[in-house]
């Protein structure tokens, strides 16, 4: 008996060893999530994408995907018709023709362009440029003419001249002449002409604005001398390359300015504006070009129709102060109409500048949140007098998209008026005095408009994230004319694939709504437990969910749900689309990510649906969001167990000056050598490391520089905390969806959350 109970014992002492291995994932799991990346969804969506490209007399045309392929929509309100623009099969044989190879009727290139009257059109097919009659249907190579716009040039309105930067000067050049002419001679390293540089992005292309006759330029001469440089370094075989470049950081004593002029092509003439410099600062974005108005645009700038007036913004340092100026063109001269201050940051629209001048009743349309919600005034041009509101309410405005003046009507996105969800935009139209405010969009959902070029029409596609999207084309009244789409997402659910859930938590206060998506596997069981992943991003200038719109994907939140994962995003205290107060919750504690919400949140859902299991917390995110992540498993090392941060700002202080300083205020510096911004830094946390922690950044990120993990590293070696590192050689800023980043964080996700063993080395495979 005894060697039996000897085996017994055994048995039982080697059953729990034995019970640990981790359940191992194969590589057709990891096959499995990857058919829900946007790249294997989005290709199954029909009909969903309408991108109206306008052309006279109201007519459009778009791109739509069909089952077969790709056909092209002309679409005339007039005779409210809705009809391919050609013949595809007959532009087919003749660009197969032309070209000496074959093209499929449903698989035209996609890069083309119809004629104003929709009668040609031209065609980018490889390297070669075809023009294509729609008449006789024929096609021949278009050479590019020689001599045409240099690389990042900005084209004149009338396309006769572009401006360009050359040895710190501007040029410009004139396309049918081929002749090019200096139009500053003064420029220098550090204080050139027009330069595109505000640190975290930099290019060749200078930043100015052509008047409307195409014969003045507004623009700068932009002042970096002295300002702190930023270095990086490529890896390559042999000496190593280094980069480097103005880059200030808050704090500095020396900043980027500008010092405005307006340069008068006839001479030409450089005319200085009669002001101390200005700031390199605008009321939107981190660059006086903003990414939402046309490349190479310079930003709170407006030229009068007769070229003859400029009415500008400048911003102070720490987006506190505005003042509205208008300069003469011809001498210089400046005059302020008004100017407006806050406590914490000003900001003229979403994502978009929405002041705008009426010259002819010397009027000026502004934007402002000083009732906490985003709202339009009108002002006297010329006595700096408000004069009344345009909109009001506990609701915002959003973007202003179009204004006639002799009608003194306004065209207008807003978000919070309807009830549901706040995030929703529709489309309003309003009178200068306030009067006839009217909503052109009824239906509950998130409307995405485009507007005709007189103002006559728009195409408006409107669903949720659960709800895929109906585009119609509306009059000016928001009456339907013509049913443009409905998307067809049979094949995307044939699949298996579910929409992400809408739900609604309370923020950390106990009674303000936040609103979020929720992701579960497609196999899902209600019966089991399943850890639970946060996609973060804080904010302030956008959130974790983005724009409510349809999405076949949206990043790998549902692929890493498949692998056993419940994925959540949520839009936290401190980002915006909504009141003021809202967006500035953390105002000066940027340390704060909005983290309290998402643990808030995350324990409500856990209550609501006990397949969520809260022991088994995970959180990731890129650039704002890795500065959250790691900000998390730091600040609540408790709570979130596993954590991936991509390429995080994780120190304001070794990030763009404009960045931290509007967000977290100037910096200050106390008697005792601490300053204002030592708390937001996550280096200062390294300590509380329990959980699990990959860092990953790439080593020429010129956006956010690496010494900004690096910082965090150090610390978390001089605590001895182990933790995980990936450096990724050559890579700028967004490395966040390459296929070796994304694999890499399931891996980390499915190991260390999970707790089961990912398959070695699987590779994604998204189309070249």
């Amino acid at each position: 008996m005894r060697p039996i109970a000897l085996l017994f014992t055994s048995l039982l002492a080697a059953a729990p060893v034995a019970a640990q291995q981790p359940r191992a994932l194969t590589a057709d799991d990891y096959a499995r999530a990857e058919r829900f990346m946007g790249y294997n969804t989005t290709p199954l969506v029909f009909g969903g994408a309408v991108r109206a490209t306008w052309l006279a007399g109201d007519r459009f045309w778009y791109r739509n995907a069909i089952p077969e392929g790709f056909e092209v929509v002309l679409v005339d309100p007039a005779r409210k018709t809705r009809e391919r623009a050609f013949d595809h099969a007959r532009l087919a044989a003749a660009l197969s023709r032309a070209a000496d190879t074959t093209y499929d009727a449903l698989h035209l290139p996609a890069q083309l362009e119809l004629a104003p009257d929709a009668r040609s059109l031209t065609v980018e097919a490889g390297r070669r440029r075809f023009s294509c009659d729609l008449v006789a249907y024929t096609c021949a190579a278009a050479p590019r003419a020689p001599g045409g716009a240099p690389p990042n040039s900005v084209l004149s309105p009338d396309s006769t001249k572009a401006a360009f930067i050359r040895d710190y000067n501007l040029w410009v050049k004139d396309l049918a002449s081929g002749r090019e002419t200096p139009l500053t001679t003064d420029g220098v390293r550090d204080f050139g002409y027009a330069t595109d540089n505000a640190g975290w992005i930099h290019s060749d292309r200078p930043v100015l604005l052509w008047s409307p006759d195409s014969r003045k330029i507004a623009t700068f001469q932009q002042d970096e001398r002295g300002v702190g440089e930023m270095y990086l370094v490529r890896t390559e075989v042999g000496h190593p390359v280094l980069e480097q470049w103005r880059y200030p950081l808050p704090g500095d004593s020396v900043i980027t300015t500008i010092q405005r002029v307006v340069v008068d092509l006839a001479g030409p003439r450089v005319v200085r504006l009669q002001m101390p410099a200005d700031q390199h600062r605008s009321t939107t974005c981190d660059h006086i070009a903003c990414g939402n108005t046309p490349a190479g645009s310079l930003t709170d700038v407006e030229w009068s129709p007769d070229g003859a007036q400029l009415v500008f913004v400048s911003t102070s340092r720490d987006h506190h102060d505005e003042w509205v100026r208008v300069a003469d063109a011809a001498t210089g001269a400046v005059r302020e109409v008004f100017a407006e201050s806050t406590a914490t940051f000003f900001e003229s629209g979403y994502d978009h500048v929405n002041w705008q001048a009426l010259w002819g009743s010397n009027e000026l349309i502004w934007y402002s949140e000083r009732s906490d919600w985003g709202h339009l005034y009108l002002y006297d041009l010329r006595s700096g007098q408000l004069e009344n509101a345009v909109t009001q309410g506990n609701w915002k405005v959003l973007q202003v998209l179009r204004l006639d003046e002799k009608s003194r009507t306004l065209w207008f996105t807003a978000a919070g008026k309807e009830p549901g969800d706040p995030y929703f935009r529709h489309l309003y139209s309003v009178r200068l005095d306030g009067s006839h405010l009217a909503s052109l969009t009824p239906e509950d959902a998130d409307h995405g408009v485009t507007l005709a070029l007189d103002g006559r029409y728009f195409v408006d596609s409107y669903s949720r994230p659960d709800v895929p999207p109906v585009t119609v084309l509306r009059d000016a009244e928001g009456r339907t004319v013509l049913k443009l789409e409905t998307a067809d997402i049979s094949r995307l659910l044939a699949t298996g694939w579910k929409p992400p859930i809408p739900f609604t938590v309370k923020a950390r206060d106990g009674t303000t709504d936040l609103y979020g998506l929720l992701y579960r596997p497609t196999t899902f069981d209600s019966t089991r437990k399943y850890p639970i992943v946060n996609n973060v991003y804080p904010g302030p200038q956008t959130g974790s969910v983005g724009g409510r719109s349809f999405s076949a994907a949206r990043g790998d939140c549902q692929a890493l749900a498949e692998l056993g994962f419940v994925v959540v995003q949520l839009d936290a205290m401190g980002t915006p689309m909504r009141s003021h107060s809202f967006m500035a919750a953390y105002y000066g504690n940027m340390g704060d990510n909005g983290l309290p919400d998402q643990v808030a949140g995350m324990r409500q859902l856990a209550q609501r649906y006990p397949w969520i299991d809260l022991d088994r917390a995970g959180i990731w995110g890129h650039s704002g969001g890795g500065l959250a992540s790691a900000d998390a498993i730091l600040r609540y090392p408790d709570f979130f167990k596993v954590a991936v941060s991509e390429a995080g700002n994780h120190d304001q202080r070794e990030y763009e000056d404009d960045w931290g300083e509007k967000w977290q205020g100037l910096l200050v510096r106390h008697p005792d050598g601490t300053t204002n911004y030592d708390d937001q830094a996550n280096q200062s946390l390294a300590r509380n490391l329990k959980g699990k922690l990959l860092l990953a950044h790439g080593t020429t990120d010129d956006n956010v520089p690496p010494y900004n993990t690096l910082l965090l590293v150090n610390e978390l070696i001089r605590a001895n905390k182990d933790f995980d590192l990936l450096l990724l050689p050559n890579r700028r800023h967004g490395f966040g969806n390459e296929p070796y980043m994304v694999r890499r964080r399931w891996d980390y996700f499915v190991r260390n959350l999970l707790g089961a063993e990912p398959p070695r080395e699987y590779e994604l495979h998204p189309p070249r």
